[in-house]
């Protein structure tokens, strides 16, 4: 059985993975309010400003909350917070990358699409949609995580979609939670081949050079407190190159 790793973001959708075994992933790492969905969560992860009043009054001796002095650190390790994204559903996934070193990467609620008719934006009403907040790292949602996705698979990770909302700023191919509960280590394998195939390494590559060029790097992760320090237009090209990468996004295998 490959070491799976789920993670829970605050969409509506997130609601289903209450009815989830267990047993089908290693660890349940929780974003913020998503600790609310299932109780037998393995790690809570939160940013330094969520609410006291928002966090567990009381964790089991196996439930740990990792924040900001955790997850910084790994983070950095994978080009920083400028080039990763900074919102959550980026910065758990590189946290579990580093520290869990799963072999798939399982997300539900972190589509990151939200309801201008005034339906429900999160599972438990609504709430900020802090990915779509004005932030230099944040303009493109897409580009980000064709980053997260190409970066897993380098470490032999598959990154895939639980969910099954209409619409995913995540681009990585989407899974059934039935036939993730059947997968074995054939298809890890089987499907780690196939993602491979998804990228076109002369943009990312290049992408990969500029970053390091480019030096957009803030150690603390406050990058919003160096702003003058990065520009937003190179920022744009990185984006547009990382998108470039990934020449199968809209034909991402589905797997039933």
């Amino acid at each position: 059985m490959p070491n799976i790793v789920l993670i829970i973001g605050s969409a509506p959708d997130a609601i289903t993975a209450n009815s989830w075994h267990k047993s089908t992933f290693r660890n349940i790492v929780a974003i913020n309010n998503a600790w609310k969905v299932r109780g037998d969560w393995d790690y809570l992860i939160h940013p330094e400003d969520f609410p006291l009043a928002n966090r567990p009054q009381a964790v089991s001796a196996k439930q740990n909350i990792i924040a900001a002095d955790e997850y910084v650190p790994i983070q950095n390790s994978y080009g920083g917070f400028v080039y990763a994204g900074g919102t959550m559903a980026f910065t758990s996934a590189y946290w579990a990358l580093g520290a869990l070193k799963p072999d798939i990467l399982a997300f539900v609620g972190c589509d990151m699409v939200y309801p201008t008719s005034g339906a429900a934006t999160h599972f438990y009403g609504t709430g900020a949609s802090d990915p779509l907040r004005n932030d230099i790292t944040l303009q493109s949602l897409e580009a980000k995580s064709t980053r997260l996705f190409y970066l897993a698979a380098q470490q032999q990770c598959l990154c895939l979609n639980l969910s099954t909302a209409d619409q995913s700023r995540m681009v990585f191919p989407r899974v059934s939670i039935a036939a993730l509960e059947q997968f074995n280590q054939q298809d890890y394998h089987q499907h780690t081949d196939l993602v491979s195939q998804m990228f076109d390494l002369t943009p990312i590559e290049l992408a990969m050079k500029r970053e390091q060029a480019y030096g957009f790097y803030v150690e603390s992760g406050r990058y919003w407190e160096n702003l003058e320090t990065i520009c937003a237009v190179k920022l744009s090209e990185l984006d547009g190159l990382w998108l470039n990468g990934l020449v199968s996004r809209h034909n991402a295998p589905i797997y039933k």
